[in-house]
């Protein structure tokens, strides 16, 4: 890992995406310490202010601190994104390697469920079951993940394709080794690469969608703060002040670029053919 991260850094896009990656972590991290209000605290004499050293990003239409506000919304955007990758990579995982295991009934099953879930785009799917069970962050999770686990699967089952018939598998499957411990001990350790740098791609998707949903009303549920929501607050009062779009939108802008180029210098680093450095 040491390695993978010293040659992440060596590449000016990689330095780049750590340094904004690392930034979004400590914020979200760090948002109860760092927060000098309480992100629902009124103050509609403070309406639209400007950003000042009392409010560094300014005021909303409630008089509610932006800074603080943002900084809450960048924990649920990480709490969403990781807990969805975590779910998706998961699931994802072990339906690939069963795919790849199974008899070829078996397999054309779980292809079938890959296609069926991947034919639906990502944002209407969320938003047709949303409509149908009604908004939560625990629902917004569960929808996401449900998205993007053909995404792991397919690529896990293609790894442990190229892998199950290698000679040092057969070697093991001699010495007696069960069906268990070649998928944990020696499968699981070689297709992890791949399905990590997808996962640390996906992120900025799931804060996209979570984002969207929230500025459709139909994502993070209010009083918690999104970066969705803001955009949809301060767009609704952009006449009156530009603050909440920007501060929103900054952050936004900021995570995705900061994660997509992370996952390019990460790819780059671990994949063999991509390596341009020794």
């Amino acid at each position: 890992m040491r390695d993978v991260f010293a040659r992440v850094w060596s590449s000016p896009t990689g330095r780049l995406g750590l340094i904004l990656v690392a930034l979004i972590v400590l914020l979200g991290a760090g948002a109860q310490v760092l927060s000098p209000y309480d992100p629902q605290k009124l103050d509609v004499l403070n309406r639209f202010a400007a950003p000042s050293l009392a409010h560094p990003m300014g005021t909303d239409q409630l008089g509610r601190d932006l800074f603080s506000r943002i900084l809450h919304g960048t924990q649920v955007a990480l709490l969403v994104a990781l807990s969805t990758i975590a779910i998706a990579l998961a699931v994802g995982t072990l339906l690939g390697i069963a795919a790849a295991y199974a008899p070829p009934q078996g397999e054309r099953l779980i292809l079938v469920l890959f296609d069926i879930i991947s034919s639906f785009p990502s944002l209407v799917f969320a938003l047709a079951v949303v409509a149908l069970l009604g908004p939560g962050l625990s629902k917004v999770v569960l929808i996401v993940s449900v998205t993007l686990v053909p995404h792991f699967g397919r690529v896990a089952r293609a790894q442990v394709l190229s892998l199950k018939n290698a000679p040092f598998l057969e070697a093991e499957r001699v010495l007696g080794a069960g069906p268990v411990r070649l998928v944990l001990v020696h499968i699981l350790p070689n297709i992890m690469g791949p399905l990590v740098v997808l996962a640390s791609m996906d992120i900025p998707v799931v804060i996209t969608i979570e984002a969207g949903l929230s500025f459709l009303g139909v994502g993070v549920p209010p009083p918690l703060p999104s970066w969705g929501t803001l955009l949809n607050d301060g767009y609704a009062n952009l006449n009156q002040s530009p603050w909440p779009v920007v501060s929103s939108g900054v952050m936004l802008t900021l995570a995705t670029l900061g994660f997509t180029l992370f996952g390019e210098a990460l790819r780059d680093a671990i994949d063999p053919k991509l390596r341009t450095t020794p």
